[in-house]
């Protein structure tokens, strides 16, 4: 897949999930602050519902005729009908006696009763505005959310909410959550981009830094597995140039002695696999797998072994150069001796793998 039409598939992936998240978050966010206002122009309305009719009945009591209460409150509320919340009174016969809208004084309430009934439970919020934003409401522009009986009178203090208003403050809340969410959305989708663009070219650089290091690797792998080889029939040719001479020194010996069980075996020394300790103990095995115990230590029968045929791979180990199958990269800048027949593990660590390279180009 070319990277442009990756990047093209992440600037798809990454915009549709932030639109189904967005479709979600914005309902949810929409909500929750209609339903905020909702409940402030509520506790407002109940608030002065309350203290109208406190009024009202007090101006009563003191003696002040009805008419003249009335004419004060129409007064009084005529300042609030261009507002989401106003309050009105009415009389017992449902007719209105003081309104903002003067045109509907004597005019019979029209109200939704289900809606006031609903707003006296404990939802009450969420019913006003499932109302506002339902499809079914009624066609009226206000609803009455609150009422207050007027004390030893026939009068009714009503606290209206004006749908209408409501309705476009709540769109205004709509609309600015959806620039925010919009605004927010351009620059996440196209900060994940480049995020992701760059990210990806730093991730590439690596990745041919680490191929180009696995190259070379390999090129130093197969031509130290090549100096193996060379290394081998080396040896052979030396063995069979020297196997005419008759010449045998302390340094290199031609056998050592060892002990399989009670018994004492020489071993040819130009037979010998590898050499290795193990709890104290040195084992000797062969070429054909045959394995031996000898009382002498590793460091002091490396000392007596031919250096051009074997070598001390590690504390534990000592090789025999035609016993190496292969050599393959362990671990970081480790060498793994492969033995033929033998499952075992020869490891070189990286500090002596430079001295395993020129031993192999001796």
């Amino acid at each position: 897949m070319r990277k442009d039409k990756l990047y093209f598939l992440t600037f798809i992936s990454i915009s549709v999930i932030f639109l189904l998240i967005a479709s979600v978050g914005i309902k949810y966010f929409v909500k929750t602050s209609a339903n905020q206002l909702i409940l402030l122009q509520l506790e407002s309305s109940k608030r002065e519902c309350n203290e109208l009719s406190k009024l009202i009945d007090l101006q009563l009591e003191s003696g002040i005729q009805k008419n003249k209460v009335i004419g004060f409150v129409q007064q009084s509320i005529e300042q609030g009908k261009e507002q989401i919340s106003f309050i009105s009174v009415f009389d017992w016969s449902g007719k209105e006696v003081c309104h903002p809208d003067i045109t509907k004084i004597g005019q019979k309430v029209n109200s939704n009763q289900s809606l006031l009934n609903s707003l006296k439970q404990e939802n009450s919020v969420d019913c006003l505005y499932d109302l506002l934003i339902s499809d079914n409401k009624e066609q009226v522009d206000e609803e009455i959310i609150h009422i207050v009986p007027v004390t030893n009178s026939d009068l009714i203090v009503a606290a209206y909410v004006s749908l209408d208003k409501l309705g476009v403050e709540i769109n205004k809340l709509e609309a600015s959550f959806f620039t925010i969410f919009l605004l927010m959305g351009v620059f996440i989708i196209l900060s994940s981009f480049f995020a992701v663009r760059v990210i990806g070219s730093f991730y590439e650089k690596q990745l041919e830094q680490k191929n180009s290091s696995l190259e070379s690797e390999l090129i130093n792998l197969s031509k130290l597995n090549t100096d193996l080889v060379d290394y081998q029939q080396k040896v052979i040719q030396t063995k069979q140039e020297t196997a005419k001479e008759e010449t045998s020194t302390d340094a290199n010996k031609k056998r050592i002695l060892t002990h399989i069980r009670n018994e004492l075996v020489p071993i040819d020394i130009d037979q010998i696999a590898y050499v290795y300790t193990e709890n104290t103990i040195t084992y000797v095995v062969s070429s054909q797998g045959k394995k031996s115990t000898t009382n002498t230590s590793l460091d002091d029968l490396y000392t007596s072994l031919d250096s051009l045929l074997f070598f001390r791979a590690n504390r534990q180990f000592i090789i025999s150069i035609t016993s190496i199958n292969k050599i393959i990269k362990y671990g970081n800048s480790q060498l793994k001796i492969v033995v033929d027949d033998a499952d075992i593990e020869i490891i070189i660590s990286k500090n002596k793998a430079s001295e395993f390279r020129q031993w192999l180009n001796i």
